[in-house]
């Protein structure tokens, strides 16, 4: 029997689809800041799509009995509105064809992104409770410029200061992706990096962390020549400055909340805007 609409909406839904879109658009614009081939385009950014939707739906799955255990209302699998199995089957499924429609655009694109996508799920799988919680997106963020310079006719690894700005904004995006759940992690045992930091530590650190990318975004392509940079790159750089200073103001005078997730998913964008709006070289 098919799925009902109800089991899509729900699946949907344990996908973490804010995320998953988010990342999608950065592989999207990665992609055209590279200059890929439209075929290829549209291979890089449904390949992403479908392995962020496969990341979600695993964390979901795998999280499934703690979610219940401290009454997470906001995941459809705790909800009960699929079951665990579905999830599961559908991560597998997403991951699948992740892979699937990354091998037409090399082994070196298909190799980068399996690694990717290997450390999320090693997260989704226990990673997240130790104080190495941070590794799994050091490495897959950074190498996600990889993705987009590994997928043209002529594949490469992307530029240093690439991989700096992607860690930078992998770290900054799970410092500030758990902080709202510290309590709820704290009953079911998990204690990753920002759970030993402590909630204003981790925001400063993502904070930080996200100017640090801004500034190799900014530098990264003239190799450091001031001089060079220009004005359009200049006004995006003080725009993803005023995001991490919000960030941290935020983090300071209230509560953790999704907002200071929110703060850093808009910084992502804004650095990918910038790379295609300068003309940034992605290529190592």
């Amino acid at each position: 029997m098919a799925p009902s609409t109800r089991t899509w909406r729900a699946l949907w839904g344990s996908s973490h689809p804010g995320p998953t879109l988010v990342v999608t658009a950065l592989a999207l614009a990665l992609g055209l800041a590279v200059g890929l081939e439209f075929w290829r385009l549209i291979l890089l950014t449904t390949a992403v799509l479908c392995g962020q939707l496969s990341v979600g739906l695993s964390n979901d799955a795998f999280d499934a009995a703690r979610d219940r255990a401290v009454g997470r209302t906001d995941k459809p699998v705790a909800r009960g509105e699929v079951s665990d199995r579905t999830a599961t089957v559908a991560a597998f499924v997403t991951l699948a064809l992740a892979l699937v429609l990354s091998l037409p655009l090399g082994w070196r694109m298909l190799a980068a992104h399996a690694l990717a996508l290997g450390c999320a799920w090693a997260y989704n799988a226990g990673l997240k409770a130790t104080a190495f919680s941070i590794v799994p997106f050091l490495v897959s963020f950074g190498i996600f410029p990889s993705l987009a310079t590994l997928s043209s006719a002529e594949p490469t690894v992307a530029a240093g200061w690439a991989w700096i700005a992607g860690a930078a904004l992998g770290a900054a995006v799970h410092l500030t992706n758990v902080l709202p759940d510290l309590d709820d992690d704290a009953h079911t045992g998990i204690r990753g990096l920002p759970h030993r930091l402590g909630p204003r530590v981790s925001a400063v650190m993502a904070a930080l962390a996200v100017v640090g990318g801004a500034v190799a975004v900014l530098l990264g392509p003239t190799s450091g020549d001031v001089a060079a940079v220009t004005p359009l790159s200049w006004v995006f750089f003080a725009a993803v400055v005023v995001v991490a200073l919000l960030t941290l103001v935020r983090a300071v005078v209230r509560p953790p909340s999704r907002v200071l997730f929110r703060l850093v998913m808009l910084a992502a964008l804004l650095l990918a805007v910038q790379l295609v709006a300068s003309g940034g070289d992605l290529s190592g």
